[in-house]
C-alpha cells in the first residue's frame, strides 16, 4: 500500500470506523452516531479550509461546517429535550483531529473528495436506518428523531452528489 493510501485510509477512519458509524440499534446510538459523524465532518472540513488551495473544496468544505454545525445544534436539543445524552464533543474533536493529521498537502484534494464520498454513504444509511424505524412513542425522543433523520436525508443525499462532483474533479493519482 502507498503512502496516498495509507493517508486516505487513516481519513477515512477518522469519519467511517472510529468515529462511530455502526448502525443505530437504539435512539441513543443513532444520536452518539449521528453527532460523532458530524463532529468529524465539521473538522476535516475545517482542515480542508487550511490545506487545500481548490476554490470548489473549500467552498464544499465551508457548506460542510454550516449544514453539519446546524444539524449538530438540532440534533443536541432533541436529545437534550428527551433526556438523551449527547457525546462529549470535546473527546469527539480531539479524536477526529488525531485520526486526519496525518494527511499531506500534496494529495489532500483527492483524500478529502474520496473520503466525504464514503462518510457521506454511510451517513446516509445510518439516517434511512432511523427514518424508516417504527417508533413507539414511549420511547423518549424516538418520533423526533425520526422526523429529524427523514428532514435531514435529502440535504445529506446532496452533500453525496456534491461529493462525488468533487472527487471527479479531484482523482486519486
Amino acid at each position: 500500500m502507498d503512502r496516498f493510501n495509507l493517508r486516505h485510509l487513516a481519513m477515512a477512519v477518522a469519519l467511517s470506523t472510529s468515529m462511530g458509524t455502526a448502525f443505530a440499534a437504539t435512539d441513543n446510538d443513532f444520536v452518539d452516531n449521528a453527532a460523532a459523524g458530524g463532529i468529524a465532518e465539521i473538522e476535516t472540513s475545517r482542515l480542508a479550509l487550511e490545506k487545500s488551495q481548490s476554490a470548489d473544496i473549500k467552498a464544499f468544505a465551508n457548506m460542510m461546517i454550516t449544514d453539519h454545525s446546524k444539524a449538530n445544534d438540532e440534533l443536541a436539543a432533541i436529545a437534550k429535550k428527551n433526556d438523551i445524552e449527547v457525546p462529549d464533543t470535546t473527546t469527539l474533536v480531539k479524536q477526529a483531529k488525531e485520526k486526519i493529521l496525518e494527511v499531506r498537502d500534496e494529495s489532500f484534494d483527492a483524500a478529502y473528495a474520496n473520503n466525504q464520498v464514503m462518510a457521506h454513504e454511510e451517513t446516509i444509511k445510518l439516517f434511512e436506518k432511523q427514518a424508516n424505524t417504527v417508533t413507539d412513542d414511549k420511547t423518549k425522543g424516538a418520533t423526533e428523531l425520526k422526523g429529524f433523520a427523514q428532514k435531514m436525508l435529502p440535504d445529506l443525499k446532496k452533500h453525496l452528489e456534491m461529493a462525488k462532483k468533487l472527487q471527479a474533479a479531484h482523482p486519486s493519482t
